[in-house]
């Protein structure tokens, strides 16, 4: 009889292997990598007072690094609902590009997105503040729908 050992289980070999990675890519759990997308209307009171700090961080950071004017990004940014989901859109591109499990493409990536933002930021904005903080006046759809006219339309479906 001749004496030999057992094979290796293959995922201990795996295991070994992959010891180097970090857990949430070894083990490939579909969590975001380096941030956590924010949807403005669903926080609560909590959520929301860390995301608006987090982001103020980060919007003090980048308007200083980037050098974004005040008719760009005003410092009554957070008032604005549009620039508020650019910034956090951009904010959230941004931690993930300079993410540590990035293969090294996320900052050239995150600034060609910076160059098509840019425009958006400034007609998001477009100086309405100059002098002194204006309020945005909400579009509001109370009223203004003819329901009778709803219910017609969406009674088909206008696939013709």
């Amino acid at each position: 009889m001749t004496d030999y050992e057992d094979p290796p289980d293959v995922d201990d070999l795996i295991a070994e292997e992959m010891s180097d990675f970090e857990p949430d890519i070894r083990y490939g759990t579909s969590a975001p990598i380096g941030a956590r997308v924010i949807d403005w209307r669903s926080l609560t009171p909590q959520e929301a007072r860390a995301a608006w700090g987090e982001l103020r961080v980060w919007v003090e950071w980048f308007t200083v690094r980037y050098r974004v004017s005040e008719s760009v990004v005003p410092v009554c940014w957070f008032k604005h609902g549009q620039l508020v989901e650019e910034l956090s859109a951009l904010h959230i591109a941004h931690t993930v590009a300079f993410h540590t499990s990035d293969a090294g493409f996320g900052p050239i990536g995150w600034h060609e997105r910076l160059s098509l933002t840019i425009p958006r930021l400034a007609r998001a904005y477009a100086g309405g503040c100059s002098r002194g903080h204006d309020p945005v006046r909400p579009r509001s759809w109370t009223g203004v729908v003819d329901e009778q006219e709803w219910d017609a339309w969406t009674s088909q479906a206008h696939a013709h």
